[in-house]
């Protein structure tokens, strides 16, 4: 077998695959969007980019009844939108093995919230694995196909941010290729009306209960016994931390983390002086416990819910010395931004340019909240921009002054049924679309407006604008973003018209055309009304009291050219506009 260096993403991937992994479909959102990137790169297995979470999981579940092993892979938000198959497929169980993987992000580091994706899982009834480095994301992987087929259930396998995208050492073997799981129609296991469901919910609390039974005994969960005066239960990432903090502790290391294997948590404290429980995010663990009557020295209590764990964080927490840290000089702050040619900035000028209430959405474009735009007024989940306007104007009573921003992945994603609502039900609002030929914020993935898919392959391509009218609104204008003047006068009679509206802003993202090989420099025209730095471009700072483009920033967009009034910004070598 050989051994590779490996993302911890990749080596879920590569668990799936050496799985025999048959249909993958999943929807992008850091941390979790390299393992379906990586996936995506084999022969055998077909890869799709769904519409959104709750498809990729339904279409996962389909390929498991058809037989094969399957996978949907998402961010813990997305499991929210997933969470209707996804509860029910836990009553109506597998043919093939069938895995969820969920990726948690504590610490906020590209999400909106840090929900705790465990109580999912346990609310569903569904066992739950979590790895604790790269050479597990592989193994649990794996594990986790064998105790779909066993138990005849869907397994949620969770990781975070810091699982996710740690490398480390992973041992590698071949691909299993699996027969199909032969079809047989059943209705009373496959159909869940009431009173199916209510056979097949016995018999899922059936499972869970064998499924803790037989937990007390499976490998993934390992007791370490060092010194018996400090014990600690943790699991996941929280492990690495413990051993490097407390070195000398007995742990009981936990890699199914629900059901909880009971009895091996009551031998454990036991044996220990004084327990701890060390994890990440909701006292998961410790409110499980605390019910079943263990008694612990601490837990949440010596932590906290919100955030990423550390050793040090840990030592602090136990009493132990820090040790000294290499000196770092402060590196100075880079506030986030959209990228120097982006074709989100002009559209956001202007929406500051003419005052609207903006209801934005999840994606690049979120960062028009920041000055200097400071353009977005809300942001809430994916597709919920347009809700939010509709209500917005039926709460004020005008529509006038607001408009609903999101991109054309976003929109796809779950903005479709906010226009239809708000068609439907009489709305004289305006949506912008922001049309950037990609999915820009988690990496570049593709999607149905794209014309490709997940392998890169030629695909059709959604026409947005007759989208937008087949689901009934008459008035739909397309714009390219950079055209100021004209984007500018359309904006102010869409949002006066007493109708729906729908404006698609047309312009690919910046990092995936290539770019012309201009630089733009200021000249003597240059009055200083710093104009120019209103539109954010991380290509121009103010140097010595005025505007100056870094000309190893600058892409050549020419967006500036279009607000400066005094043809200062050119190119040289060229005339000025």
């Amino acid at each position: 077998m050989d051994k590779m260096i490996m993302l911890g993403n990749e080596a879920f991937a590569r668990g799936a695959y050496e799985a025999g992994v048959k249909v993958v479909s999943s929807y992008p959102g850091t941390p979790s969007t390299e393992v379906t990137e990586t996936l995506a790169k084999t022969k055998e297995v077909h890869v799709e980019w769904a519409p959104n979470e709750k498809v990729g999981v339904e279409v996962a579940i389909g390929a498991s009844v058809g037989g094969a092993r399957s996978l949907s892979c998402m961010k813990h938000v997305g499991l929210n939108v997933a969470a209707d198959p996804f509860y029910t497929a836990a009553y109506t169980g597998v043919s093939g093995g069938c895995v969820v993987l969920v990726a948690d992000d504590n610490g906020c580091h590209s999400s909106q919230n840090e929900q705790d994706s465990r109580y999912h899982g346990r609310s569903a009834g569904v066992p739950i694995l979590e790895p604790a480095n790269a050479q597990e994301c592989k193994d649990f992987m794996m594990y986790a196909f064998e105790m779909s087929e066993k138990y005849d259930t869907v397994v949620l396998l969770r990781s975070n941010t810091r699982v996710s995208h740690s490398r480390g050492i992973v041992t590698v073997g071949e691909r299993e290729e699996r027969e199909l799981i032969p079809y047989v129609k059943d209705f009373q296991k496959r159909v869940a009306m009431p009173a199916m469901a209510i056979k097949l919910h016995v018999a899922q609390e059936k499972r869970l209960a064998q499924i803790e039974e037989d937990g007390n005994s499976f490998e993934i969960n390992k007791v370490e016994m060092n010194d018996p005066s400090i014990g600690i239960i943790t699991s996941g990432i929280c492990y690495q931390y413990v051993k490097d903090a407390l070195p000398e502790a007995s742990v009981l290391k936990l890699g199914l983390i629900n059901p909880l294997p009971k009895k091996m948590i009551h031998d454990f404290a036991s044996k220990v002086d004084k327990l701890y429980i060390i994890e990440e995010g909701d006292p998961f663990f410790e409110e499980q416990l605390k019910a079943d009557g263990i008694e612990f020295a601490g837990g949440k209590e010596l932590f906290t819910i919100q955030g990423e764990y550390s050793a040090n964080m840990i030592r602090k927490a136990f009493g132990k010395e820090i040790p000294e840290s290499v000196e770092i000089t402060d590196a100075p702050g880079r506030p986030p931004l959209l990228c120097a040619g982006c074709p989100h900035r002009g559209l956001f000028h202007i929406l500051s340019k003419l005052k609207l209430n903006v209801m934005g959405d999840i994606g690049c474009y979120t960062l028009a909240a920041l000055p200097p735009t400071s353009a977005m007024d809300a942001c809430l989940c994916m597709g919920a921009s347009i809700g939010m306007a509709h209500g917005f104007e039926k709460a004020t009573g005008s529509s006038d002054n607001t408009v609903a921003v999101l991109g054309d992945s976003t929109f796809l994603h779950s903005g479709l049924t906010g226009l239809l609502n708000m068609a439907y039900n009489g709305s004289t609002g305006t949506v912008i679309i922001l049309d950037n030929r990609i999915t820009g914020m988690t990496g570049h993935q593709q999607n149905p407006a794209s014309g490709k898919n997940a392998k890169g392959e030629e695909a059709p391509a959604v026409d947005l604008a007759e989208v937008c009218r087949a689901l009934g609104v008459k008035h739909v204008v397309e714009v390219d973003p950079f055209e100021l003047e004209e984007l500018e006068k359309i904006l102010k009679e869409e949002t006066k018209r007493d109708a729906l509206s729908v404006v698609i802003t047309k312009r690919p993202c910046a990092l995936i055309v290539k770019q012309p090989m201009t630089v733009h420099v200021i000249n003597d025209n240059c009055k200083n009304c710093k104009m120019c730095m209103k539109i954010g471009c991380p290509a121009i700072e103010e140097k010595d009291g005025r505007p100056y483009i870094l000309p190893e920033s600058c892409v050549g967009c020419g967006l500036c050219t279009k607000v400066c009034k005094f043809d200062a910004i050119e190119v040289p070598g060229k005339e000025a506009r």
